[in-house]
């Protein structure tokens, strides 16, 4: 789309000079919101990535599956599309997407790729964050189907957005899918993107949603997450005040909490994570290259 500069000339009725530059305004911002509708998150088909399968055209929604989990399916210009996050576990080569359309069954190929991913290791001074005790594995055991239970949610929708503002302003710290070593010992690989900002800073959601879930967790500290519908789902670690609650509806942009540094951490920041038909991906491919520093 080309870049337009209008000129408006103030008329002598100043109630139609305001009723015009209203009328502007409106138009304008329908145009973005429905150019943001209309984008999808960029494509990369390794583990940790998201696959986009064409599905053609056809009246009604076709639905699609892939590891036995429903995925997104969206409409783009009269044309669907299979949405798909590949979980980081995923084997490289050849996996199948199974699609119901109106008229027939069909399979889809796709490949995953491989990609390697860097190393890192950290200190965590409070050593129960590595190594946990007895009491804190309770605590673990009764989180857990809290945070798999919000990760796996489904809310059937429409009008979902895949292109995402960043929740925070501040630095990349910690890359997707990175292979971590806390203390010298191997733990899963890091499966959010952390940014780096100073403690109280202001986050927003990236995009609107509604609040599925809060709490404080043994190792994600105060956390908040959000559905954006068709298994998007987002989380929000580490923060140190919560300003949502389960139910509420956000906008993009709307203050949702303040940066901390609540859980395992070695300072404040975000660690904001993407799920993604249960699969967690790389947050960056929802964001403009811009959004946030390399």
């Amino acid at each position: 789309m080309g870049n337009y500069i209008v000129q408006l000339t103030k008329p002598k009725n100043n109630f139609l000079f305001y009723t015009l530059f209203a009328l502007l305004f409106f138009l304008t911002n329908v145009a973005w919101q429905n150019a943001q509708a209309n984008e999808l998150p960029s494509e990369s088909r390794v583990p940790g990535g998201v696959a986009i399968i064409p599905l053609g055209e056809q009246s009604t929604r076709p639905s699609a599956i892939f590891q036995k989990k429903n995925v997104a399916v969206v409409q783009r210009d009269n044309k669907w599309y299979a949405i798909i996050g590949i979980p980081l576990s995923a084997k490289l080569g050849k996996h199948f997407v199974k699609a119901k359309l109106s008229n027939k069954n069909r399979t889809y190929e796709l490949i995953v790729k491989d990609k390697e991913y860097r190393t890192q290791h950290i200190t965590i001074k409070n050593k129960r964050k590595v190594n946990p005790n007895n009491s804190d594995m309770t605590r673990i055991k009764k989180e857990r189907p809290i945070i798999r239970n919000a990760l796996k949610h489904w809310q059937e929708t429409d009008d979902v957005s895949y292109k995402f503002i960043a929740p925070v302003e501040g630095k990349k710290s910690s890359s997707f899918g990175l292979k971590r070593f806390f203390n010298k010992q191997a733990r899963r690989p890091h499966s959010g993107m952390d940014i780096a900002a100073p403690l109280g800073a202001k986050i927003v959601a990236p995009a609107k949603g509604t609040v599925i879930e809060t709490g404080d967790f043994f190792f994600n500290g105060n956390t908040v997450f959000i559905d954006h519908g068709q298994g998007l789902i987002t989380m929000y670690c580490h923060m140190d005040s919560i300003s949502v609650k389960p139910g509420d509806k956000v906008k993009t942009g709307e203050f949702i909490g303040k940066v901390g540094k609540t859980g395992r951490v070695t300072g404040p920041h975000l660690h904001w994570g993407v799920s993604l038909n249960n699969a967690r991906v790389d947050p960056q491919l929802f964001l403009d290259a811009e959004a946030t520093s390399k």
